[in-house]
């Protein structure tokens, strides 16, 4: 599919209406989950006479990707039949309902079925949003549109936390409220999105780019299993960070927000980099750089040699991040079938959050075993493992395109 709207040049990709909607579209993912984190005390505060109200209230926060892990590959293949635009609209329109429900829901179980509702939401945001950018944008333009959409999921993500925390002190039902501020832009988003156009079939049965690779299916299979691991190793972060900062001896609320949001910052500014980056390294280069940018600040947490080194590791981390989470999307985009790609795309969304709800389980039997030090140096020396590799794969490709060329 793609759009009878002319394709911009990738620098200024973000001056197109269509890749503006888009972008305000990812920011609300991002906020989904820890959005209502400052809030948990005091709902446990509120409803404390509840007897499983500890459970419950830890449960708001992870509920949202629960549901996106289970209801992701369906809404994908939704999208693809009955189209992703208007799916796109209807989520955001969900988001709204039931992001916003614990203003008003009277008890923590109404609440916490709000909350997986709103997964159901979420999952069809991020599944039409990024298929839609593979049916409006094409090449260099399609590359840059997928890192500036890392960066509004962090700069998003940054600006909606902070203001739950403020929110927060003044009453724990109030940060409920952020989410009704995308129905702001659904007007905008409606008007800016035109429907796809569907590919006619190329003539005399000629395959074009639209069609994927021939092979796309094992190529997903494992690009999904990588962005699993790639998500379950960077979520040791924003888990174990709290914990590992308050056995060191450090203030872990103050820290924990120090170091998060300097991860934060610094991952939103280096997607905006990122179209211009993979243009010069392709999508092999983006990877051996922003895996080795991650293997390097995940061995100076590791390696306890002081705050500023743990402050820097933790830049080096965003850095790398936003380099690597686009490349997804672009090989993606790339490799499935126009007519498959919310298929694809709620795939991709299920291995994000699936990598999400597993590394706490997984990190837990690692710290128990080789504590917090030797968990931070195991995952830089798995991610400079997976760096290597795609260092390795790349001088293959350009060998090969060179043998070719000859």
């Amino acid at each position: 599919m793609k759009s009878h709207v002319e394709i911009p040049p990738a620098h200024a990709v973000w001056r197109d209406r269509r890749a503006q909607a888009l972008l305000l579209a990812a920011t609300l993912t991002i906020m989904a989950n820890a959005t209502i984190s400052p809030a948990l005390p005091g709902l446990a505060r509120e409803f404390a006479a509840h007897p499983q109200v500890d459970l419950l209230t830890r449960l708001l926060v992870p509920a949202p990707s629960l549901a996106v892990v289970l209801v992701a590959p369906l809404v994908g293949v939704l999208s693809d039949r009955i189209g992703r635009r208007g799916l796109l609209v209807w989520g955001i329109a969900l988001f709204v309902l039931a992001g916003s429900a614990g203003l008003l829901l009277p008890g923590l179980e109404s609440i916490l079925i709000s909350r997986l509702i709103l997964g159901v939401a979420v999952a069809a945001i991020m599944t039409t949003q990024t298929a839609l950018i593979g049916d409006y944008f094409s090449g260099a333009a399609r590359a840059a549109l997928t890192g500036l959409q890392t960066s509004a999921r962090n700069f998003g993500g940054f600006v909606f936390i902070s203001t739950a925390g403020l929110l927060a002190s003044l009453s724990p039902r109030l940060p409920f409220a952020i989410y009704a501020i995308p129905v702001l832009i659904l007007p905008f988003v409606l008007r800016a999105l035109p429907r796809p156009v569907r590919r006619v079939a190329a003539q005399g049965g000629e395959t074009s780019a639209a069609d994927g690779h021939r092979n796309w299916r094992l190529i997903l299979t494992g690009l999904l299993l990588f962005q699993m691991v790639t998500n379950m190793t960077f979520f040791i972060m924003p888990t174990q960070i709290p914990f590992y900062l308050d056995t060191l001896g450090h203030d872990s609320a103050v820290m924990t927000g120090t170091v998060l949001g300097l991860l934060t910052l610094a991952g939103g500014l280096a997607a905006l980099v990122y179209g211009r980056l993979a243009a010069r390294v392709g999508v092999s280069g983006s990877w051996t750089l922003g895996y080795g940018a991650m293997a390097i600040g995940m061995a100076a947490i590791g390696a306890q040699a002081g705050l500023r080194a743990m402050l820097a590791g933790a830049v080096c981390i965003g850095i790398g991040f936003a380099w690597v989470l686009p490349a997804f999307v672009t090989v993606m985009l790339a490799i499935a079938p126009a007519r498959r790609r919310g298929t694809a795309g709620g795939l991709l969304t299920t291995a994000i959050f699936l990598g999400q709800v597993l590394s706490p389980f997984l990190s837990l039997p690692i710290i128990a075993a080789i504590g917090f030090d030797g968990l931070y140096l195991g995952a830089g020396a798995l991610l400079a493992t997976i760096s290597a590799l795609a260092l390795i794969v790349g001088a293959l490709q350009r060998r090969r395109i060179r043998a070719c060329a000859v």
